[in-house]
């Protein structure tokens, strides 16, 4: 068995370790060690690629607490992620983007290797940075944006808070050409249900607990507004 790789970051909201689970393919060793920065290096700085394995303690969108081998770390998750977490107290595994940078070390943390993979060619964009590539993908799943690059379709990037017409033409345009019209077509995850996160906080504010809002979220139809989202879930919840 391989050894744990424990990682410290301090420049988090309070100091934590965590548990990094070496990916398959890595083989541990004491040179390993001293480069467990099995990294490449861009304007966003050292990239980890790496897996984190716990419990899941605590959940506020976008950010979720994972406990290691009896220590906790934060990670930010963008929403297609946080939909199809366990509930808090069960184990969950993430493949993660760690961005080290003199201010800051930031963990995200992606439930599929086509979000991760999106995500770090929107870091290679001039003027993309990670809140900008997490919005990206909280705001459409991975297929809708992939649908978007194939078309060109700028009309669906702008729906995305913070990206306008010019933005989105550039980002959809560098997208197209880093990871290619085949790369896209082949992309394939689950859709979450649009306006998701503003239904799933007004249950909880009505009382329900997370798990039952969560399950009935992600039954709801796409393209539902939030008001006949609420609705809906209201009307199932009902039944139960």
């Amino acid at each position: 068995m391989r050894p744990w790789l424990s990682f410290s970051a301090t420049s988090l909201k309070s100091t934590r370790t965590a548990a990094i689970v070496p990916d398959s393919s890595d083989e541990m060793s004491t040179r390993v060690v001293g480069a467990l920065i099995m990294t490449h290096s861009d304007d966003q700085g050292l990239v980890l690629r790496r897996r984190i394995q716990g419990v899941l303690l605590e959940k506020h969108p976008p950010q979720i607490l994972v406990d290691a081998n009896g220590v906790g770390y934060d990670v930010e998750v963008p929403m297609s992620t946080f939909y199809n977490l366990p509930a808090t107290g069960e184990r969950v595994t993430l493949l993660t983007h760690l961005v080290v940078r003199e201010d800051a070390h930031l963990l995200y943390g992606f439930g599929t290797e086509a979000e991760r993979r999106l995500f770090r060619q929107l870091l290679k964009i001039a003027g993309v940075g990670a809140r900008t590539a997490l919005a990206v993908l909280s705001g459409m799943s991975v297929n809708e944006l992939a649908d978007a690059v194939l078309s060109q379709d700028t009309g669906r990037l702008t729906k995305v808070p913070g990206i306008g017409k010019k933005t989105a033409e550039r980002l959809l345009l560098e997208l197209k050409d880093k990871l290619g019209a085949e790369s896209l077509a082949g992309i394939s995850v689950q859709r979450p249900a649009p306006a998701a996160s503003d239904v799933l906080r007004a249950l909880v504010s009505l009382g329900y607990s997370e798990k039952e809002a969560l399950a009935v979220v992600k039954q709801l139809p796409e393209g539902l507004s939030v008001a006949d989202g609420i609705r809906q879930a209201l009307k199932t919840l009902s039944k139960a």
